[in-house]
């Protein structure tokens, strides 16, 4: 059986790493760069890296910035935020980025999920999806969740998933920061349509939540914030237990 991943996410605004609730008011809560080292120290599978204000600033990811992080850490290292061509991915996979994570450019134009992943392999191309409950359905959110979109979240998913997407992430908009949980039966859903890689993101609260993204959501991993950033859960704590619980996961 596949081990399951935990993975930190760095938000990143103006160079530092931040938090919010329900995607808004955000808090400082330190040096990327730093925190990247702690976490591949401490025991994560991989590290997520999202430039959450660069497709709303119009401006591309701050590769300075990704190639400080790459010199850090030995793990797998995602980055997102502002990417919308073959020349973006080229530009952060030399920085050091492993993969990356598009959202608003493959809803505006999906052939790009396409041309990545036939140029760079789609090992290499994360779709993030960014969903809110709306009159009961869940619907696609673009530019850091502040668009709405008629796009359903599982229509969308599974075409991503025909267009060559190796991972979806998915985060609810309505659990993020909530520290309530992740959305297990749309992960449900998601895990037992697709046949590509589900990670599960908004929500952790305690490790229980991460339990339950697992055994009832059938999440392949979990990626989690400010729970790690304010060291509410350590990362090798998180994992023994999930061992414990019979959950595979590399200690």
């Amino acid at each position: 059986m596949l081990t399951k991943r935990i993975i930190p996410c760095l938000d990143i605004k103006n160079g530092r790493t931040v938090k919010g609730v329900n995607f808004v008011n955000l808090r400082d809560a330190g040096d990327p760069v730093e925190l990247a080292k702690i976490y591949a120290k401490n025991g994560a599978d991989e590290l997520v890296f999202l430039d959450i204000s660069a497709t709303e600033e119009r401006r591309k990811t701050l590769t300075k910035l990704v190639l400080d992080v790459a010199a850090q850490v030995n793990i797998p290292f995602t980055v997102g935020g502002g990417i919308s061509s073959i020349e973006d991915v080229d530009a952060l996979l030399k920085c050091g980025a492993d993969k990356v994570s598009i959202n608003s450019s493959a809803v505006k134009r999906p052939e790009l999920i396409n041309e990545l992943s036939g140029k760079f392999g789609n090992q290499c191309i994360v779709v993030a999806i960014d969903a809110k409950q709306i009159d009961g359905t869940w619907k696609v959110h673009l530019v850091g969740g502040k668009v709405p979109t008629e796009l359903d979240l599982f229509e969308w998913a599974k075409e991503v998933e025909e267009r060559g997407a190796g991972e979806i992430l998915f985060t609810s908009m309505d659990n993020d920061g909530t520290k309530d949980g992740f959305a297990n039966q749309a992960l449900a859903k998601l895990s037992s349509e697709l046949n590509i890689p589900i990670i599960a993101s908004g929500g952790a609260g305690n490790i229980q939540h991460f339990v339950d993204a697992f055994e009832t959501g059938k999440a392949d991993a979990a990626l989690a914030a400010s729970v790690f950033h304010f060291k509410e859960i350590e990362i090798n704590d998180l994992k023994q237990k999930l061992r414990e619980l019979s959950i595979p996961v590399r200690l």
